[in-house]
């Protein structure tokens, strides 16, 4: 007999026969790829994921009779080879090397077709005789064949890209269900259960609309009966009134303070009840403001639906690609990474765009769940411009062959957008938005009705000494700046005047503490009940964040920001527009970050040219400006140029792409701040094995800064920090005194000596 995964010190007769592991992994994997009908191409991966452990050396290794050293037989190639043999032409060709490649790469991650440790030249390797006991325990005909009509894309150079995606689907079809069925053994044999059971969102939208309407309901009754609540209550009935249109693209149009959010919510609860579909992922710019946007929902819908999936604490790691290959299955079992199967995740772009292009089967996991699912992107204008034509393609693709809803949420439409007509707004290769498909009320007349402030720009250099003395006049004041470094600053000069009320705002602070200060600005903010409140602040605040202040100060960014900005000034209307300004100023003593440099200088031509700047004509020619005029430089790393098509053969970049997309530029990496009993339990359960790295994550995950990678590495070096044994990616601080809730963790300081009095 053949073995799939062993039990050490159990008799053979408690290990996981080969085939039984292959047939359980071939039912999981269709199963998953049953919503975009690649059933069979998904059995076939299943079948032959683990074809090469019929190797009689493969046995020996995992019965550790084998005398060879580390890692065990290559046992991916052999299925790999054995799916293109089965297809040497003919249509089914092409689907049968997206299966080779998901084969190949069930472990070490999705490889390029050609070069350097490419798929073609692996194929050509020498391997080992497999028992012919394969061709007994296996079924017999094999079948590819997609089992419905798959939809190419107008443009037929788009072709090659829409099968690389494909490829990554059943790739992550294979690897959940190998991953799945791999814990399921070892839970069973080892009388563990799974972190979590998620229920489906089938079984209980009803209950979940149930929970949003009596939600909503309670929020009217409590609201002001005021113009502003009337109109926020009509956007969101338009909304879900358009819910039973078909599944495909849709948009939502509406400035800030809008309520776009609960709108786009429940759109979605409805329009999935309507359409049968699996799940909402809800995908947001900034992970500052995740815990806010997850709270919300949690707030309207309960607990047990919702998953946060933000944590940088991963498998990542510097270049790329980590391989799998040789674990055992318990080695699987600790790398296991969420599968998105929760009702309702709540991410980051950078999750979901990042995971859409990547090569590692932990990464790719989750992307099936996608198949079938409403995908809201909030604020879809902030995706950088260096990947947007890229992350439209996926988008479009999503949407017109996995069955996929997406909901563009944004104040400043129409960024993403295709031209409607030669000479239109919109750039080539953006997605085909339909009038029909725009879920807000007539959005020019919302963005009228919706102004509430005073815009005013200052032309000459604001000092840090101007800023706090324009603060210091107003009781209730908020300023936002590019960095945190500068909002750090300022707050330091705004407290050695004494300011009454001051606080400050970064991702400098922990997730967990920039909760409770949010829920001390609102209390001050109270207008049954004002107090003193100046807020400094970087862009976090900008997304997802419901605070209301009558003056508001914006360091110079784009209009999208300055947008986004406004909306935390006089956010419910109840102050005269006159008296709620927001003045846009050129800090004197902080460069404009070089990636906000460009989007500032075309926002300030705009509003040379507009009275309105927030109108939908200076938003459109804003985009015309920053976005459609780019060209090449929207995929500026050649991402679709590595997906090609000749003579009936793909030639397919998968690893290529995944070193090269990159959402945020600069990577920026988690310290654990270590301040209360919750996290100490987590970190020492992690320690003694008692909890998983993926489980640790996740409850870490409210607890953490992101800082540069050299910062931390200076933090670890000079002793500032220490990382957990046996886990490099959990990094504690050790200097406690580096962090405080007022000004977060400085990790400028990691150069300075240790609290043993010397530089390590």
């Amino acid at each position: 007999m053949f073995f799939a995964h062993s039990l050490p010190d159990k008799p053979e007769s408690r290990w996981q026969p080969l085939a039984d592991h292959l047939a359980e992994v071939s039912r999981l994997a269709a199963r998953f790829a049953e919503p975009f009908g690649a059933s069979r191409a998904a059995t076939a991966a299943g079948l032959l994921h683990d074809l090469g452990k019929y190797n009689p050396q493969f046995l020996a290794y995992i019965r550790g009779q084998s005398t060879g050293q580390g890692k065990g037989p290559d046992h991916s190639t052999a299925g790999a080879r054995e799916i293109l043999n089965a297809f040497p032409g003919g249509s089914d060709r092409l689907i049968a090397q997206l299966v080779a490649h998901a084969v190949a790469g069930h472990h070490a991650g999705l490889a390029d077709w050609e070069g350097d440790g490419g798929l073609s030249e692996r194929l050509k390797k020498d391997l080992p005789p497999l028992d012919l006991a394969w061709q007994r325990e296996l079924p017999p005909g094999l079948t590819v064949a997609l089992e419905r009509a798959f939809k190419p894309h107008p443009d037929k150079a788009r072709l090659p890209f829409q099968l690389s995606v494909l490829g990554r689907m059943i790739f992550s079809c294979l690897v959940d269900a190998d991953y799945l069925d791999t814990e399921a053994f070892y839970e069973a044999a080892e009388g563990r259960v799974p972190d979590r059971d998620w229920p489906l969102l089938a079984g209980f939208n009803e209950e979940l609309c149930a929970r949003f309407d009596a939600h909503m309901a309670q929020k009217q009754t409590n609201a002001p009966a005021n113009d502003l609540n009337r109109l926020r209550a009509g956007i969101l009935t338009h909304a879900r009134a358009r819910a039973a249109l078909p599944p495909g693209l849709f948009t939502l149009n509406v400035p800030t303070g809008g309520g776009k959010t609960l709108a786009s919510l429940g759109f979605a609860l409805d329009h999935a009840r309507l359409h049968g579909l699996s799940r909402i992922v809800y995908a947001i710019p900034f992970t500052s403001v995740i815990e806010q946007t997850a709270s919300v929902f949690r707030d309207v819908l309960g607990d047990e639906a919702i998953l946060e999936h933000h944590s940088a604490i991963d498998e990542d790691r510097p270049g790329g690609g980590r391989s799998d290959e040789g674990r055992n299955g318990r080695d699987k079992l600790r790398l296991a990474m969420e599968n998105w199967a929760a009702p309702l995740v709540v991410t980051t772009n950078v999750q979901l765009f990042e995971s859409l292009f990547a090569a590692r089967p932990s990464r790719c996991r989750k992307l099936h769940n996608l198949a079938g699912a409403v995908i809201v992107l909030d604020e879809a204008q902030t995706i950088p411009l260096h990947v947007l034509r890229p992350c439209v393609a996926v988008l479009d693709e999503l949407a017109r062959n996995y069955g996929a809803t997406i909901v563009l949420c944004t104040a400043t439409q129409p960024a993403l957008g295709a031209s409607a007509r030669p000479g239109a707004p919109g750039f080539e290769g953006g997605l085909e938005l339909a009038a029909d498909r725009e879920l807000a009320p007539n959005p020019e007349d919302l963005h009228r009705r919706l102004g509430r402030v005073t815009f005013r720009r200052q032309t000459g250099g604001t000092t840090d000494a101007d800023l706090v003395g324009e603060l210091s006049g107003t009781g209730q004041g908020l300023v936002i700046v590019n960095s945190r470094k500068h909002a750090l600053a300022l707050y330091r000069e705004a407290a050695a005047a004494r300011m009454e009320g001051l606080v400050h705002l970064s991702t400098r602070q922990t997730a967990a503490d920039r909760q409770e200060i949010l829920a001390e600005v609102r209390r001050r903010l109270d207008p049954e009940n004002p107090c003193p409140c100046r807020l400094i602040a970087t862009s976090l605040v900008e997304a997802g964040v419901d605070i209301d202040f009558p003056r508001v100060w914006r360091a110079e960014a784009g209009l999208e920001q300055v947008m986004q900005a406004a909306g935390r000034c006089n956010r419910e209307g109840r102050k005269p527009v006159a008296d709620s300004i927001v003045t846009v100023f050129r800090p004197a003593e902080a460069a404009t970050p070089r990636e906000i440099a460009g989007f500032a200088s075309a926002m300030a031509a705009v509003a040379e040219k507009h009275d309105d700047l927030f109108s939908l004509a200076a938003v459109e020619e804003y985009f015309r400006e920053v976005y459609w005029r780019k060209g090449e430089a929207l995929d500026r790393e050649g991402i679709l140029t590595l997906f090609a098509m000749s003579g009936g053969s793909l030639d397919l970049s998968y690893r290529s792409a995944a070193e090269r997309f990159r959402l945020i530029e600069e990577r920026m990496v988690p310290v654990i701040i270590d301040r209360d009993s919750e996290t100490r339990r987590v970190l020492k359960a992690l320690e003694g094995g008692h909890v998983s790295p993926g489980g640790a994550a996740r409850a870490l995950q409210r607890h953490l800064v992101q800082v540069p990678r050299p910062d931390r590495g200076r933090l670890v070096a000079n002793g500032h920090a220490r990382i957990v044994k046996g886990f490099d990616q959990f990094v504690v601080l050790a200097t406690p005194h580096f962090y405080t809730r007022e000004t977060g963790l400085e990790w400028e300081r990691g150069d300075e000596l240790s609290l043993d009095g010397g530089i390590v």
